[in-house]
Formats: structure tokens, C-alpha cells, sequence
């Protein structure tokens, strides 16, 4: 925040009337008249977000809203930054509550972020930018250094970096300080991102090297203390030259100048110098961590599925031999029958093939390509057509997606086709093809365009022919051996699976399924009370009933089935401010699998449910013994009058994927598929269970 975010703070003149509904940091709904000033200005010219004064009528509270014009809002980075700062803010407030500690932070009111002009409200700040301040006496000084310390080492007890430690983001009033610049506060570990002005921002940082280090904060916060001591700016990639004529300068900034940071002191380092123990007393007033128990009881999950005997080992190409497959209409078994192929003419209607006609190879395999297979398996069922290709690699891996019809499933799986035509299968080893050029062509218009444009499908039956198990598209996937596989995508209707018994053939031959979790059907958290009463829902502590009727209809062959399932938190981005979601939803695309990643977001995801919603809702994990969870937001934000505000912007949609392809063997992961869907056991694990049960230090895993 510069000074000139401060400059309009005085009671707004001819003040513009409205009245805003937000979110307040508890979840609650607050709707309220207010009066805006007719002023505004930048933070940061170089920054999209706009600021300005007001007073909510309700409480006659002053305010101060941050916020994005309809045209700045268009742009996905610009609601991206006024995201990460909401998601900071509300990170501070819910953990940072009470004082001392929580008079350190912008204090935020409430946030509105999926409408045309989102915006976020705070508390009028306390004090002025440091900016303000030419020289300040050592008095001043060291409280304003120590308060400086100890706000870094808080962020970084949150795994925060503040990149924007500045002048201007540094507010004194003579006796505290409050840290500003949420906006540009990324997680630790993240990689570097230019940010910031010279010499405030670390060497590192300016020129975007490695990962984010919490010693990034305390070389701009030397740079800061050093122009207040000076009154001028110190050198961008050293120690200033006068740094040991300064005594306070001196003695606090040990190595704070360093041009690599870790060579440069903690921040808890730098606050014990200034109050001797004040590092640990901070480290007593952590939070509990609520998650503890509930992470405890996924590892013990995870054990026990380790411990029970696999099912017997299959060839993945079973069916090929006999060159039968499922059907994806009528699920009737069907083979390859070249006297019933047909291609389609200029006028779209279908003409017998007769292959044998074909001399040329090359030619011949084109025309296979495009011709479909006449389905008389099921005298009964309407006419309907396979594509040839989907017929001649063997089995095909089929793939259902399911849960009630509101958990946005479809939309999940037209965006998880939509990143594979996007490339998204390429930095595991894995290329694709349509099946059928025609029917692809035709999903990707009527599907992925207009979700990608902002527009909320309707809820239908996919394409082809309406059904109970309703197919919705099918690729020709290669792995990095050169296998291909055809790979088949279904959507279990919620309803349809409550009603009818004809889907249970086809749940014997599935061979992954996807479960989608609608939080606001599952978790009771008041910040999901709005959806709930736009969508009509109610919190069901019972769970999906769709997972309970399709789990007691699969194969048991064990203690636990044993297809291969993903368990997904769908429309995430209704909880992107809540830990651990916020976690997930800002990590980057992977490039491998990394089984030690998907364990941590698997307990990640497991705790929340298991904390918030209650243990029905984890019956697919408990039930299948290779299952996964995850983090995924198909939209990226809620609708507004039928349409997406700032377009669809998916994150995480290809990982519940991945994930079932690795457990499939088209992708290879560290410790082999085994390892990566029920984890690595531990060395004491080993130990067989009639001699494990006799052992006192098994009792205390």
C-alpha cells in the first residue's frame, strides 16, 4: 500500500449510495447499505486494484473496499491477485484473531470475488506508510524493527513469504506497526516471482532463482530499516558500506544483507535479538492442529489396506483374446464384425463398408478410422453405432464418473478431456487420439467450447444415446512403451442409479471410477450456505447416496474391492480461502507424478471430509483398496446469471487421472503402481501380522 492509498481516507464527499452482500470472515452472509467515495486510486500504479474509503450503514462501519473494474476483472491474472490476497487475508484473520498479534495485519471485513466487480473489504488501516517518515530516531526504531520481526516470523509460521515488504507497505503510528501488501504474500517453497522495487526486493527475487525462503522478507525489511535510519536507499545486492556506523542497524542486522538467502539470519533469529525468547513464546501461541487425529486415521487406513492380501493379479488386456468388448450404448459384449461397417456419405447418412475392397494398407487404415461398427447386440436397444477403433486395441479401460447430479461432474470430466486435447498428457509419457474424429469434433463444440467461453452446460445425457450408463467420449491413448489403450468415459447419473438395476453388468467390467464430492453437499461450513440456497441443497451427513448404491453393486473379491477409484472434492474454488484446499488449488501443474505428493493430498483431502463431513462420505476410500484423493475446481468460480464471470478457469482437473492411469500401468511412478495407490510401507510394517500382533512396538504406530 503507498501513501497515496491513504491520501482519501477523510469522510467520503458526495458519497455514492449502494448496497453490498459479501462474505465475513466467518462464512456468514452480510448484505448492508454503504456509501462509497466518489475518489479512488491505485495502490500500486503498476497494480490493477483499485481503493477507496467508505462507511457500511448497518454497523456504521468505516471501511476501505479493494476492488476490480468489470474491464480489469476480465483479466484471469488480475482476479488471480485480488484472489491470493483475499485468501491471505482471511488466512491471518483465522489464525492471527486476538492481539497483540492480530493488530500486525490488514483486518479483513468480507470479500465478494465471483461477480463482475469483485472486491474485498478491510478496516481503515492503522497508522501511515513508513514512506511518510524521512528519518526516524532509534526510539522509534527498535519497537518498529522488533514488530517487523515478529509479523515475518508469524508469516512464516503460515509458510508465507511477504515479497512486497516496502516503504509503503510498512504503516507506523508511533507506537505499532501493520504490515500491508497481502497481494503479494506467496507460499514458501513456491518458485520466485519478480516482485517488488529495487533495493526492497532480495537480489533473488529480483531475478526470479529458485524457490521462496522466508529470509527473502528479512533482506526488504533491512532495506526498509536501513532507509529509515539513513534516509536513503541502500545498495540493491550488498551490505550498505556505513552499515557498522549505525549502532541499532548493527547489531540487529547481522547478515540481513546477505545477497543469497541462506546466508541471512531467520526472521525468529532476528526477533530473538531484539527481545531475547520472543521466537518461542510466539511458537506457544500456534494453533492446535485440528487435522492431527484425522490424518492419523487415513495412515491407519492405509495399513490396514497395505497388510490384506491383493487380489489376484490380471492381465489389463483381459477380453482382447475372445476380441469382445463392452458396448458403451447398450453394455451388451460385442466383437469386431467387418461385414456390419458403415461410413457416413456428404449428407451425413451411413453406407455399408466393405473393407476387403481396400487394397491400399494406408488408405484402408485411414477409412477403419472414421467407419463405425452397426451394434445388434441387444435387439431391443435403439439403433446405435460403435467406432471400429474402439474395437480393435484390445480391452478398453473404461472410466465412470460418479455422484448426484448437482456435483458438477460433467462439468469436471468435459474439462479433464478438454486439458488432454490441450497436450496435458504429454509430460507423463502419453500420447492420444480421437476414436472417432467425427465424435470428437462434436464434444469439443457442444461441450468444451462453451465452458471455455463462460457458459454453464446443461445437465444432459453426453453425447450418444440416452441411457442409464451414459457414454460420453472415448480416446485412443499410447503410453511411453507404445501400447495403445482406448479409454472410455461414462457419467453414472445420480438419479438413474437410485431407480434402476440395469446398470449392474457394467459395473462388473469397470475398471476405474471417479467419485465426485459436492461440498456443499458434504461439509457443514456456513461460507457454503449461499451456494446452498442458490443450488436448493441441503448438507447430507449420510453421504452420496449414488457411492452407496454403486459400491454395493461392484465385484468383491476381498476385504475391500479392488477397482481402481479417485476420490475428487469437486468445485474446490467454493472453498479456495479453506486449508488445506487453498494449498492444493495454488500448486503448479505437475510434470510427474510424485507418490509422495498424492499421499500428502490424499490425507489432506481425507481429514477435511473426515473432520468436517463425517466418515460416510469417505466410504469409496474406505471400501476400495486403491483409491486416491483430490483437490479439483472445474470452473475455477460460481455462476452468475448463467454464465461464468470471469470465464472458466479449471484447476486440477487432469490429477484424479493421472492417477488412474498409473494405477493402471499406462503410467510408470516411483515404486510401481502397488506403492502409489495404498503408499510404501514402512520397515516395521513389514513384520507378517501373526508376529506383528504379539509386538509391543507395533501397538504404538
Amino acid at each position: 500500500m503507498t501513501s497515496t492509498s491513504h491520501s482519501h481516507l477523510a469522510d467520503p464527499e458526495s458519497p455514492r449510495r449502494t448496497t453490498l452482500s459479501f462474505d465475513t470472515p466467518s462464512g456468514e452472509r452480510r448484505t448492508t447499505p454503504a456509501r462509497l467515495a466518489p475518489r479512488e486510486s491505485r495502490r500500486d500504479p503498476r497494480l490493477p486494484q483499485l481503493i477507496r474509503s467508505g462507511i457500511l450503514d448497518d454497523k456504521a462501519q468505516s471501511c476501505v473496499q479493494v476492488w476490480l473494474t468489470t474491464a480489469d476483472a476480465a483479466n484471469p491474472a488480475a482476479r488471480a491477485l485480488l484472489d491470493r490476497e483475499t485468501g491471505n487475508a482471511l488466512c491471518l484473520h483465522r489464525v492471527f484473531r486476538e492481539p497483540p498479534n492480530a493488530s500486525l495485519f490488514p483486518r479483513i471485513i468480507g470479500h465478494e470475488l465471483d461477480t463482475p466487480e469483485p472486491y474485498l473489504l478491510y478496516e481503515p488501516p492503522r497508522g501511515f506508510p513508513a514512506a511518510r517518515t524521512h528519518v526516524m530516531s532509534a526510539t522509534d526504531l527498535r519497537p518498529l524493527a522488533r514488530g517487523l520481526m515478529q509479523a515475518l516470523s508469524l508469516l512464516d509460521g503460515q509458510d508465507l513469504v511477504p515479497l512486497g515488504i516496502s516503504p509503503g507497505t510498512v504503516l507506523w503510528d508511533g507506537t505499532s506497526l501493520q504490515l500491508w501488501g497481502l497481494e503479494a504474500m506467496i507460499r514458501t517453497g513456491r518458485p520466485r516471482i519478480r516482485w517488488g522495487r529495487t533495493p526492497y526486493c532480495s537480489p533473488e527475487q529480483r531475478r526470479a532463482e529458485g524457490l521462496t525462503d522466508p529470509r527473502d522478507g528479512v533482506w526488504s525489511a533491512a532495506q526498509v530499516l536501513y532507509q529509515l535510519v539513513t534516509g536513503r536507499p541502500g545498495p540493491a545486492d550488498r551490505a550498505p558500506a556505513d552499515l557498522a556506523s549505525h549502532r541499532v542497524l548493527a547489531e540487529t542486522l547481522r547478515g540481513a544483507f546477505a545477497p543469497l538467502a541462506r546466508d541471512r539470519p531467520t526472521p525468529a533469529a532476528l526477533l530473538d535479538l531484539l527481545e531475547p525468547g520472543a521466537s518461542g513464546r510466539l511458537a506457544l501461541d500456534a494453533p492446535a492442529d485440528e487435522s492431527r487425529p484425522h490424518r492419523e486415521a487415513f495412515e491407519q487406513t492405509l495399513r490396514l489396506k497395505r497388510q490384506a492380501p491383493a487380489a489376484e493379479p490380471h492381465d489389463e488386456r483381459d477380453g482382447a483374446a475372445a476380441g469382445e468388448v463392452v458396448c458403451p450404448y447398450c453394455l451388451e459384449n460385442i466383437q469386431l464384425d467387418l461385414g456390419s461397417l458403415f461410413v457416413t456419405d456428404s449428407r451425413m447418412q451411413y453406407q455399408p463398408l466393405n473393407p476387403s475392397g481396400i487394397a491400399n494398407p494406408l488408405r484402408r487404415q485411414d477409412i477403419m478410422r472414421g467407419a463405425v461398427q452397426k451394434c445388434t447386440a441387444d435387439p431391443d436397444f435403439p439403433e446405435h453405432f460403435i467406432p471400429v477403433p474402439y474395437l480393435t486395441y484390445g480391452k478398453p479401460l473404461t472410466i465412470a464418473m460418479v455422484g448426484q447430479s448437482s456435483t458438477g461432474k460433467s462439468h469436471l470430466l468435459t474439462q479433464m478431456i478438454a486439458a488432454i486435447t490441450d497436450g496435458g498428457l504429454e509430460p507423463f509419457g502419453l500420447q492420444w487420439q480421437s476414436v472417432n474424429p467425427a465424435q470428437h469434433a462434436r464434444f469439443v463444440r457442444e461441450r468444451v467450447q462453451p465452458l471455455r467461453d463462460g457458459q454453464v452446460l446443461d445437465h444432459t445425457s453426453g453425447v450418444g444415446l440416452d441411457g442409464f450408463a451414459r457414454f460420453v467420449e472415448s480416446l485412443l491413448i499410447t503410453d511411453a512403451r507404445g501400447q495403445v489403450r482406448p479409454v472410455a468415459f461414462f457419467d453414472l447419473g445420480g438419479e438413474d442409479l437410485v431407480r434402476t438395476d440395469s446398470a449392474l453388468r457394467f459395473l462388473l467390467g469397470v475398471d476405474a471410477m471417479v467419485f465426485v464430492v459436492d461440498p456443499a453437499l458434504a461439509l457443514p461450513l456456513p461460507q457454503l450456505d449461499h451456494a446452498r440456497e442458490h443450488l436448493g441443497l441441503a448438507v447430507n451427513r449420510d453421504g452420496d447416496l449414488a457411492f452407496a448404491t454403486v459400491l454395493d453393486r461392484l465385484p468383491k473379491n476381498g476385504p475391500y474391492l479392488d477397482v481402481a477409484a479417485a476420490m475428487v472434492l469437486g468445485k474446490a474454488d467454493l472453498l479456495r480461502f479453506q486449508p488445506p484446499v487453498d494449498r492444493w488449488l495454488g500448486e503448479a501443474p505437475p510434470t510427474a507424478l510424485d507418490p509422495a505428493l498424492s499421499h500428502e493430498e490424499s490425507a489432506d483431502v481425507y481429514a477435511l471430509l473426515r473432520r468436517l463431513a463425517g466418515q460416510a462420505w469417505l466410504r469409496p476410500f474406505d471400501t476400495i483398496r486403491r483409491c486416491t484423493l483430490h483437490v479439483s475446481s472445474a470452473t475455477g468460480g460460481q455462476e452468475a446469471e448463467g454464465r461464468y464471470p470471469a470465464g472458466s478457469g479449471p484447476r486440477r482437473v487432469l490429477e484424479p487421472l493421472l492417477s488412474l492411469l498409473a494405477m493402471h500401468g499406462l503410467i510408470d511412478v516411483p515404486g510401481g503402481a502397488e506403492a502409489f495407490a495404498v503408499g510404501k510401507a514402512p520397515a516395521l510394517e513389514a513384520v507378517p501380522l501373526s508376529d506383528a500382533s504379539d509386538s509391543p512396538r507395533e501397538e504404538t504406530m
